[in-house]
């Protein structure tokens, strides 16, 4: 198959290039900075030559958006908010416009689209969808819209043709420098893998290796359409999820943080404490309804399989063949 990744440079395109390539398929990124074969440049905002690229594909991946590791100061949210818009809104033209459209456009959304809670999951039927919580801060509220419009924006797009998911993705743990888990494991090589204002905050994740063949399984099956919980089974709370993480790595302390701490930490690691405290607890009920099985639907073995591929005990990510 040619898949077209729009935004596929950073952790998540990376990972889906890889074991893609790896799989046989032809896949070709589109990016405003290409630098090696494969990728070709846009934008993000205006229909252009890119789009030769999408007219004869088989499958469209929109991964595009301003990363979410920043502060979010007015100006950031903006820009999150535009680039995610624009990119989905510029995608469907393209597709739109194509003589032989994609047959499947999943395009990235975020988990972070339900609400801050502890009391019950969030799956695709049941889900509170957030931004009405009490004793949120606003940015939270914004950054549901933002994922809100992500979504809205690709179902206005015209292309009765092509297939559409919205991948309410959760953090993608891979043992690739730079993402969210080289992130968490550096805090816990250096003591501070604790628990953040009292640890009781849900974290959702999914392992890189089933992230890339949940992905596989919503191309393959023509008969799912609509936003779906890319998430493991096995969400728990912030301070099991780093005391697991501590575990894995041997190391057998991590000093708590109240949330000021956080605060100052997220300043320094200039990204900012939605990250580290709003309760995101998400599951995948679509997958597991429509028969997907993951190979690491629980974080201890999941962790102890990343610590062990980031230290280069075992191969690069493999192509897991069934789904």
């Amino acid at each position: 198959m040619k898949i077209v990744i729009p935004g596929g440079t950073g952790q998540v395109g990376a990972v889906l290039d890889r074991a893609l390539t790896e799989a046989g398929h032809e896949v070709v990124v589109l990016t405003r900075r290409p630098s090696r074969d494969r990728e070709v440049w846009w934008d993000g905002e205006h229909l252009g030559t890119w789009a030769r690229e999408i007219d004869g594909s088989d499958v469209v991946i929109n991964l595009a958006g301003r990363s979410v590791s920043c502060r979010y100061t007015p100006a950031n949210l903006k820009a999150m908010m535009d680039s995610r818009v624009h990119s989905a809104r510029v995608v469907g033209e393209a597709i739109a416009a194509a003589a032989s459209p994609p047959r499947v456009w999943l395009q990235m959304s975020t988990a972070t689209v339900y609400a801050h809670r502890h009391d019950a999951p969030n799956d695709e039927a049941t889900g509170v969808i957030g931004g009405a919580e009490p004793d949120v801060p606003d940015y939270w509220s914004y950054s549901v819209e933002i994922a809100k419009n992500w979504e809205r924006e690709q179902g206005r797009a015209d292309t009765p043709q092509t297939r559409k998911v919205a991948l309410r993705a959760a953090m993608v743990m891979s043992p690739d420098r730079g993402g969210v888990f080289d992130v968490l494991s550096g805090l816990v090589r250096l003591g501070l893998g604790g628990p953040v204002a009292g640890g009781a905050q849900y974290v959702s994740w999914i392992h890189d290796q089933d992230f890339v063949r949940a992905v596989e399984f919503l191309v393959a099956r023509d008969d799912i359409a609509g936003p779906v919980n890319l998430a493991a089974p096995g969400p728990l709370p912030q301070r099991a999820f780093m005391r697991v993480l501590r575990a894995a790595r041997g190391v057998p302390v991590g000093l708590p943080a109240t949330k000021w701490m956080a605060e100052l930490g997220a300043l320094a690691l200039r990204s900012d404490t939605e990250l580290l405290l709003k309760s995101r607890r998400v599951v995948p009920g679509r997958l597991l309804a429509e028969g997907f099985t993951f190979d690491h639907p629980q974080w201890p073995e999941a962790a102890v399989d990343l610590v062990r591929r980031a230290r280069g005990e075992v191969g690069s990510i493999r192509r897991a063949v069934r789904a």
